[in-house]
This record gives C-alpha cells, structure tokens and sequence, in this order.
C-alpha cells in the first residue's frame, strides 16, 4: 500500500509507533497551545478567504503531509468560535472539561459501535448505569432509565414519540384511524425542536400547541387549562405537555409542579425539557427550582451545557425505563442479545451511536458532585453581580427576573423608537466586541480596547424586539469581567449621547 502514509492508522503490531507518538505529540501540542491561550484571542473567529475554503475542500490524489494538515487546521481552530474564552457569553457553549476532551479521543480510537452489547460490551453496561444514577437525582424512581442522544432535539423527539405510541399504541399501525387529531401542549417559547418533533411525527408542526408565558417567560396556567379544555372541546386528541427547565433565551423554568397536577389529572404524559437546568440537580442550593420533575414521564438533560461535557452528550430519562421496550424498541436481528442487558441501539432513534458515555463518566468522576456544585454556585454569584449592574442603570431593562445564569437585557432608552432601539442594541452587542460601532470615533475606540477584554453577547429576538443575551458559563468568567463589560456599556451610552 505505497499510497498510504505511514501514520495512516495505527498499526496494532505496534510498528509504526514512534511515527504516532510524534504525530499525536504534534496535535496534543497544538490543542494545548490553542486552549491556553484562548484567553489571548477574540471570542469570535478570524476571517478566512474563500479561496483557503475552496483549496481546503479539494480531495486530493495523494496524501497531504501532516505537517501541512496541522497547519490548516491551527488556521481552521483559530477561526472558530472560541466558547472558552471567559468573554464568551453568547450561547451555552461551554469550556469542556479536560476529561472529557480525553474521553473522546480515545473512544475514537476504540471505535466502539454502541448499538449492541456485543459490539461495545463496556460501555454500554455504563451508560444504562449511570443514566439510572442520574435519574435517581431527578427523583424519577428506582423504575428509570434513559439512553444517550446525539443532542436535546434527538432527545425531545424520542421522549415525545413515546408518549404518542403510549397514548395511541402507535409502535405498529401508526396514528391513521384516529377519530380526532393528537395534539400536545408546549410554551410558546420552548425549543424549536418541539415543532420538529410534531412534524416528524406525522402529526404537524401546528400540533405542538403554544401556551402563553407571564412576564418572565412561564407558561401561563390558567391559558393552560384552557387550551386544554378548548382542545377537547374541538375534538383533538391531547396526549401530552412539556414543561420547560431553563428556555434558550431567558433561561426561566416553568411551574412544573402545577403543570404535572394538570397532566396527571387529565392523563397527559408529561415531558420536562431539562437540557439546560438539569443541572440544577447537582446544586443543593438550587435544586428545589426543579421542583416536580420527580413527577416527569420523560426528561431531557444535556450534560454538553451546565456540566461542560466535550459535544455531543445529552440524555433522554424515563420514569418507566421498560416503556421503551414495548412502545420503542425495534429488534436488530442481526444483533447477538445479552440476557440482562438491551441492546441500547433498539431503543434509541440512532442506530450507529458514538460511546458518549466515557467522556461524561470521566467528568462526573473527575469533577464530582461537590466541583459540580462549587462552579453553578460561582455561575449564580455573577449572575447576582450582572443582575445588579443593568438595574443600576435606568438606560437598561431586563427581559425577565433570571433564575438561572442567563441574564437577558438591553439598552432601552425612553426617547427612541423600537426600531432604533433594535439598531442600538446591535451597535452595542459590535461595541461589546471591537470597540467600534457605527457611531464611535477612533478615540472612544481605542479607549474601549485599553479599557475592557473583548465580550460576545448574542443578539436573539425576543417579543418582537431585538436583547442581548448573556450566558454566563465560564467558570473563568470574574467580577472584573462584568466589570470591564460594564465600563463598555457605560462608555457605549456616553458616546450615543444617551446618558
């Protein structure tokens, strides 16, 4: 195979080894060089040609030396979104663990297919071990379980699939026949990927019915209730209702308490999309804001957020874990069984699934509950501290009260239209970041440089109107960073001539 580099693939005899050593050496001294001094770097990537995309897409006859590959890929890291920047505050991207960094590398090299015991007999024995254990945090009972998704859209799907295939006994026949149309219930600011779900399950994505939220963005109950009843009074088939813990924009967690009363009473099944406020089951300082999703059907938790596992890594838990057994499970012939253990492919979307368990077993072992614990806290701390810092300031409105790390505000000057308020928040969202805006000269510019670390805030729309939106994740994000973002905001209100 003259063709073939010699570091093609690692040779199992161990003949090409010192060759591996050095080019893995090369790539761990490049990740270590690029990950330390991330701090050193804007937040947002460096612009590349398009001309370096094209000649970066060609598929070659021969091998491309590896030292050139290297070096391709430092230009490629350097523009990239760089989420472990303590400024980066823009979306729930995390810093991941180091341990989860590790776990992935080697469960590449394994290669591991986590459709069949047979075909990865370690991990998955793990996977259903811990995803009871983190059941058990939630309070779902010695009955739960869950599988491992490719991401908290996978993981909204799968969960809301089962409730349809409970309520309609679904797995065989489908829902063709039904007298009426299956409907479920959802906040009007939940995730995308309940409208995703509604479609593709054959049901419509006007299926997946919006609930009206209260000021900060909880679903309404009494509007609730009375979707419900109109539901039924048109004919609809209600099945289920999804509670959110922790909403993309303004992270608030709606009434799961009063939501599952309603649920159980009117026998909905009820989904929690936890995927980013789970974490609040590893706080015991927060964890009552979770309050009734011990009362769940089904979760969904992603660990790639608040826990900072290495993407992708997120969960979907079942109260009754052998539900999926009977109203999910599609048995591989192909596949050897195992007595006591499922073939965790059968029960999930995926068939091919990557060991995503190493990396989260890592964490969770490396950082423990306690390292979990210590870091949200830390998180809540400077939310308190940014909380404070836009209500000083009158030029500044909130979206909501924050109960988690996300703080959704912006500039909201009485004298201006709502279209010129949107374009003031974008100017300071470019501000934030550069220094510049549409409207600064040179010297405020400068001064802001000197002055602050480059932030990224996201821009998402909200009600209409254009927020900015901070995350604040980074356990190496400081009070001295609000600090400096603070003295940007202020500098920004000055040069506008708003103050």
């Amino acid at each position: 195979m003259s063709a073939l580099p010699k570091t093609a693939f690692i040779d199992p005899t161990g003949h090409n080894r010192a060759d591996i050593e050095a080019l893995l050496h090369q790539a761990i001294a490049l990740l270590i060089e690029e990950m330390t001094q991330a701090d050193a770097r804007s937040p947002l990537p460096e612009p590349i040609a398009t001309e370096q995309f094209e000649q970066w897409a060609q598929i070659p006859e021969q091998s491309v030396d590896s030292e050139v590959l290297l070096g391709w890929v430092r230009s490629q890291l350097k523009s990239s979104m760089n989420a472990a920047h303590p400024g980066y505050m823009g979306h729930m991207d995390s810093i991941p663990t180091t341990l989860s960094v590790i776990g992935d590398l080697l469960v590449a090299a394994l290669n591991n297919n986590m459709l069949s015991v047979e075909m990865s007999p370690v991990f998955s024995r793990l996977e259903q071990l811990v995803m009871q254990q983190i059941a058990a945090r939630f309070g779902l009972g010695a009955s739960a379980g869950g599988v491992m998704v490719s991401g908290g859209s996978l993981a909204n799907l799968q969960a809301l699939t089962v409730a349809r295939n409970v309520a309609f006994n679904a797995v065989d026949t489908g829902i063709v026949g039904l007298k009426g149309q299956p409907v479920f219930f959802v906040s009007e600011v939940a995730h995308t990927s309940m409208q995703k779900a509604a479609m593709m399950m054959g049901l419509g994505a006007k299926s997946a019915i919006p609930l009206r939220t209260n000021k900060n963005s909880q679903i309404e109950i009494e509007d609730f209730k009375a979707k419900l009843a109109q539901s039924l009074r048109q004919g609809q088939l209600p099945f289920a209702v999804v509670a959110t813990a922790g909403t993309t924009v303004t992270g608030s967690i709606d009434p799961i308490e009063q939501i599952a009363a309603i649920a159980h009473s009117h026998q909905l099944w009820l989904h929690v999309d936890a995927a980013y406020g789970g974490a609040l089951a590893f706080s015991p300082d927060h964890r009552h804001l979770l309050s009734g999703i011990s009362q769940a059907n089904s979760v969904t938790f992603n660990p790639q957020k608040w826990l900072y596992v290495a993407k992708t890594c997120a969960v979907v838990l079942f109260k009754q874990f052998e539900l999926l057994d009977q109203y999910f499970r599609i048995r591989a012939p192909y596949m050897g069984e195992d007595t006591q253990w499922p073939n965790l492919g059968e029960l999930t979307v995926q068939g091919t699934r990557h060991p995503d368990i190493l990396k989260l077993w890592l964490s969770l072992q490396h950082v423990g509950t306690a390292g979990y614990a210590e870091i949200i806290r830390h998180n809540y701390e400077i939310t308190t501290q940014f909380v404070e810092a836009v209500k000083a300031r009158p030029i500044l409105e909130l979206a909501s009260e924050p109960q988690m790390n996300l703080v959704c505000f912006r500039l909201a000057p009485e004298t201006v239209s709502a279209e010129e308020c949107d374009r003031l928040n974008s100017q300071l969202q470019s501000y934030l970041l550069t220094g510049h805006s549409a409207q600064s000269d040179s010297s405020s510019a400068d001064h802001l440089e000197r002055a602050s670390a480059p932030v990224f805030l996201s821009l998402p729309t909200y009600r209409g109107r254009r927020w900015l939106k901070a995350v604040l994740l980074n356990p190496y994000t400081q009070p001295s960073t609000l600090e400096k973002l603070f003295k940007a905001v202020d500098e920004f209100v000055q040069a506008q001539g708003l103050d």
